[in-house]
Parts: structure tokens; sequence; C-alpha cells
């Protein structure tokens, strides 16, 4: 039989994915965790980027958020974002236009406050491109 973990996943707006997995990956703050059943408790933050959860059948979901919190403990894996969504369901061209979007925003600076807050969503927008080009992988597979 094999060894599985709960997995929740979580946005402020809904709760994203409910189940249990054989295995998470995620983007933490000093790079790729792969999480398995009987993982170490851990809290760690999470960057914006993909959350690959893996089922017992095989069957692979991908995640994309914004970043935030992911805590291990040892029944249940939770990832807590202030957006999350599934990786189909991202919108390509909206991703586009938010990148081009924070580019000009970047190109015509005017003050600190405004470049963080474009850095910040050109970071979004490339992340949510890079979960679209990994699901498109994994569907060529």
């Amino acid at each position: 039989m094999t060894q599985t973990i709960r997995v929740d996943i979580v946005s402020a707006e809904a709760e994203i994915f409910s189940g249990d997995a054989t295995m998470v990956v995620a983007t933490g703050e000093i790079g790729e965790l792969g999480i398995t059943p009987r993982h170490a408790p851990l809290i760690t933050r999470l960057k914006p980027g993909h959350v690959d959860v893996l089922l017992a059948s095989g069957e692979r979901q991908q995640f994309w958020v914004s970043g935030g919190m992911l805590e291990v403990q040892p029944q249940v894996v939770t990832v807590l974002a202030d957006t999350a969504a599934r990786a189909a369901d991202l919108d390509e061209a909206s991703a586009q236009r938010a990148k081009k979007e924070a580019e000009d925003a970047l190109a015509n600076r005017t003050d600190a406050m405004e470049i963080a807050e474009a850095q910040a969503k050109l970071a979004e927008a490339i992340t949510q491109l890079q979960a679209l080009e990994r699901l498109r992988k994994n569907l060529k597979h």
C-alpha cells in the first residue's frame, strides 16, 4: 500500500485543492522542496511559482501560487497563499499582458514604490507563464 499525506492548498479566496498525495513539490525561499509522507515538520515561505502534487494514482496536479507559506505536519501539508490557481486555469494572454504592463512600468519608473510594485507584478506574471510552460511539458509526456 502506498503511503500518502494529506495536502491542502488554500488561497485567500478559496480552497484550491484538498486530497491525499504521495509527494508535493514547491519552490521555497531557499529552493525546491520535495515533501513525502513522514517528512520532518517544517514551516517555510514560498516564492511565487509552482506547486506540484503527485497523487497515489500517479496523476500530477499542478498549481501556481503567488507566494505564501508551506507548513508540514506529520499527517498534512498545508499551502497558504494570497493567490493560488490550478495551472490549467491560468490565462496565458492575461499573464502576457500583465508582464508587458509591468515591464512598461519599470521602463517609465518614477519612484521606489512604483518600481517595487512593478517588479512584484512582473515576477507574478513570469511565474504564471512558467507554470503554464511546465503544464504544457507535462501534458506532452
